[in-house]
Order: structure tokens, then C-alpha cells, then sequence
């Protein structure tokens, strides 16, 4: 390994994607590219095939521009605007190359990797923004790379920071600032998988949501799965913020589709709540580090809109980590780590 500690190490940053504009067209487009993903539905071709092109983009675009026109700002896409940002600053902290890339939609993987090589990069130290792992995130982003990566350019991926302290630490301060004067409960949405991704991650299958309590008894398959790394990322974030078990709840959101998908379900707990004596809401979103449509649009106004319809009183949406300068130094550190591993 320490024959190669002199070749130049640059950074690539993954985050999921954005449509070009909140335009029907570009929504389409957009939506092909990422559900025609194997790894996000993993029906055989032909099936998937037929599922996105027959009954989900004819009608869904629609819907969703929408809801992206209601969060896009002057800059663009929040998604893209923030992570390039974010990018911009681990860049300043590392004294390194930094290239953004989005799985899906513009800037490609294969023009952040262009990009490195430019810049002379031998080595890239590969890092999906995600700090629990799943394979509709993780797994396509490095298979794309690994697709895109020139032969001479040696690569090393950050693994899922779910259990890092820099993450916690970046999350559970962030959380402090925004607390407001009153509030009775911290609910911390996750983006959801259906069921069945978790059974196909666990590599000794017969973990995962096999047996009761799965996620609190150690195994292999915690290495790969991704609610055992939310619960965790939870505790550890509780931890960080000093809350005891009652005082905050894990649920999941953006459920598609008629399967079943990890439970409870963000929107029916923020129905549930105010019913429960919970009137001020505070909800942070751990799966994403940048604000998005699933933060801004389905948490910001449309869970808002549910809990208040319900009879909640306040509900305060806590931002991503973005390019909170406590984050990006831990982040920072993350990629150094990594670099000279």
C-alpha cells in the first residue's frame, strides 16, 4: 500500500441526482435514468421496463415537477446547489482536487472522474454522501464508478459514516441550534427501502427482518444493512443531543409502490402524533446531508401540512447538515482518514 503514498489523491463526491429543471420533460427524463436502475427496482429488464415506461412516467412526472417547482430556487436545483457547495468547501479544508458527481442526471460520474484525471489525480478516494448504506445508493454509485474509472487511476470508497463521531457530533449540534423554545418530541425521518432490499443486502441470509429485534442482535449483515445503520445513527445523534428514548422516534418516508417498505411510515406517524399529546414538532432527516426534494417539499410542506391538519400545533423542519462548517471539517477528516489508509 505504501508504495503509492506519492500519487496524487483527489476526492469524488457522489450524491443521488437532480433533474435539470423542474420541467415535465426534464422530470421524465430524470426519473427514466433513475428507475430503470437495477439497483433501485430489481425486476428483470423487460418487467422494469415495462413498469416505468407504463405506468409510472406517463403519470408521475406530472406530480413531481410540481413538487420540485415548489423548492427550486434562482441558483437551481437545492440538491445540486448544496452539495456543490459542500464540494467547494471539503475542497478548501483538504487542499486536495474535489470533483462532485450525481448518480443520475448531471454532473456525471464519468465527468467528475474526467475531471480528477485533469487534474492529475492517480488515486481517488471515492465518497457517497450517504451515511447508511443501501444498495439503491451506495452499491449503484460505486458499480457506476467502477464503469467510469480509467484503468491507471487506483480507487478507494469511504464506507457508510453512519457510526462516525464526526457525523453525529455535525448532526446532533446541528439539531441543538435549531431547537426552538418549546417542543415536545424530535421525529427523525429516513428515506425508506422496500423490505424486500434488506433481505438481498444481508449477506448471510437469514437476518435481516427474520427474527424479532434483528437490528439489536450483532451479525454480519449490520455491515449492509441499512436500518440497523438508521437505528444506530439515531442513538448515536440522541446520544450526542443528550434525549432519552421518549423524547424522540425513528420512522421512514417516501414509500413507492405497492410492496412492503420499512415501517413506520413518516406520513401516518405525523397523522398519529398530535393525537399522542405531541403538538411542537422538530424532524431532521438523517439519510441525506443535503437538502433535497424529499426534505424540502415531502417533509417541509407536505408532512407540515399532515401534522398541523391533524391538530399539531408547531413544526419546525431542522436543515441538512449541508455545508455546515462543523460537517464539512468532519467530513474533511473522514476523507483524509481514508486517504491515507
Amino acid at each position: 500500500m505504501h508504495a503509492h503514498t506519492n500519487d496524487k489523491t483527489g476526492f469524488l463526491l457522489i450524491n443521488l441526482g437532480t433533474p435539470d429543471s423542474a420541467d415535465v420533460a426534464d422530470v421524465r427524463r430524470y426519473l427514466g435514468e433513475f428507475l430503470m436502475d437495477p439497483f433501485v427496482l430489481s425486476a428483470p429488464t423487460i418487467i422494469r421496463a415495462l413498469i416505468v415506461y407504463g405506468f409510472i412516467l406517463p403519470f408521475r412526472p406530472h406530480k413531481s415537477a410540481e413538487a420540485y417547482a415548489s423548492i427550486w430556487t434562482d441558483a437551481g436545483s437545492p440538491l445540486l446547489t448544496g452539495s456543490q457547495k459542500l464540494a467547494q468547501e471539503v475542497a478548501n479544508e483538504l487542499q486536495a482536487p474535489v470533483a462532485l458527481s450525481m448518480r443520475y442526471g448531471q454532473p456525471s460520474i464519468q465527468s467528475g472522474v474526467d475531471e480528477l484525471a485533469a487534474q492529475g489525480v492517480e488515486h481517488v478516494v471515492v465518497v457517497p454522501l450517504y451515511a447508511q448504506h443501501a444498495d439503491s445508493t451506495v452499491s449503484t454509485s460505486l458499480h457506476a464508478v467502477e464503469k467510469a474509472l480509467p484503468k491507471s487511476m487506483r480507487h478507494s470508497v469511504l464506507p457508510p459514516f453512519y457510526a462516525a463521531d464526526e457525523h453525529s457530533q455535525a448532526w446532533g449540534e446541528l439539531i441543538k441550534q435549531n431547537l426552538p423554545d418549546q417542543w415536545d418530541h424530535l421525529l427523525l425521518s429516513y428515506h425508506g427501502l422496500p423490505e424486500q432490499h434488506l433481505r438481498k443486502a444481508d449477506p448471510t441470509s437469514n437476518h435481516c427482518l427474520q427474527k424479532e429485534g434483528c437490528c439489536n442482535i450483532p451479525s454480519a449483515a449490520h455491515s449492509t444493512c441499512y436500518r440497523h445503520q438508521v437505528y444506530a445513527t439515531s442513538t448515536n445523534i440522541a446520544a450526542h443531543i443528550g434525549l432519552s428514548e421518549d423524547q424522540y422516534s425513528v420512522s421512514f418516508q417516501s414509500r413507492l409502490g405497492p410492496l412492503p417498505w420499512l415501517s413506520p411510515y413518516t406520513d401516518q406517524v405525523l397523522e398519529t402524533l398530535p393525537s399522542q399529546g405531541i403538538k411542537h414538532l422538530v424532524v431532521a432527516s438523517p439519510a441525506f446531508v443535503v437538502d433535497n426534494l424529499e426534505t424540502l417539499e415531502e417533509i417541509g410542506i407536505q408532512g407540515r401540512q399532515t401534522f398541523l391538519d391533524a391538530g399539531g400545533e408547531t413544526f419546525h423542519l431542522v436543515p441538512c447538515l449541508n455545508a455546515d462548517p462543523l460537517w464539512v471539517r468532519g467530513l474533511a477528516n473522514l476523507c483524509r482518514a481514508r486517504a491515507a489508509a
